[in-house]
């Protein structure tokens, strides 16, 4: 679920700064089997040496998996050690500065459509159902709203009067063009989540203000 960047995510992406990597990177990334050391150096016209530090350091960051094979086809005693061999990770590594969670965003909105399709019901109302139960889901793993709204990006900070303002959206980009039906089910997760967290102290409202989240948790008067 979370699409908020990871310092090891961070990591992975700033080691293809460097112009020999990134080269090894691509090099194996395009290649139709995966791919082994001499045949990376004989590429790339550089030493056995110099490739086998660069594609493990890839390795490491999460970029590219290896496994080992036999190439020769010859089993048994005498037939060498297997060739370690890499391939470009299943993996994806997402890194987003502020944080943003589109993959929720997507996740949410295809099981809205899948419902609306099951039920009958219109898309919008099947959406707010999907976001509450998402919601609730997430507080009760957690226990606490404002666990749920650090690890998904709100970036929570204290009003001053017992609520929070969400400095962060991690939504960002789907406001923007489709405003009131991401605002909406922003709303409806948070109310979920907070449901799932038995908050009591405070409770979730929808209240936009420019440079923060349309969403705001107050303080409980009642």
């Amino acid at each position: 679920m979370n699409e908020q960047s990871r310092p090891d995510d961070i990591s992975a992406i700033a080691s293809l700064s460097d112009p020999l990597r990134r080269t090894l990177f691509d090099l194996v990334s395009q290649s139709a089997t995966p791919m082994g050391r001499d045949e990376a150096a004989e590429a790339l016209g550089i030493p056995r040496g110099t490739v086998a530090f660069h594609l493990e350091r890839l390795a490491r960051c999460g970029l590219l998996d290896t496994e080992f094979q036999r190439r020769t086809g010859r089993t048994g005693p005498g037939a060498g050690r297997p060739a370690k061999l890499y391939r470009r990770a299943i993996n994806e590594i997402v890194v987003s500065v502020p944080g943003r969670h589109y993959a929720l965003a997507a996740e949410l909105l295809v099981s809205a459509i899948e419902q609306s399709n099951l039920t009958g019901k219109p898309a919008q109302e099947s959406l707010t159902r999907v976001c509450v139960e998402h919601g609730r889901t997430l507080g009760m793993s957690a226990g606490s709203l404002n666990v749920v709204l650090q690890s998904t990006g709100y970036e929570p900070q204290d009003d001053g009067d017992g609520g929070l303002l969400l400095h962060n959206c991690p939504f960002h980009q789907l406001t923007k063009s489709h405003t009131e039906t991401i605002c909406a089910a922003n709303l409806a997760l948070l109310v979920g989540v907070a449901e799932g967290a038995d908050e009591r102290a405070r409770k979730v409202q929808f209240a936009p203000r420019d440079g923060y989240c349309c969403v705001r948790i107050t303080r409980n008067t009642e």
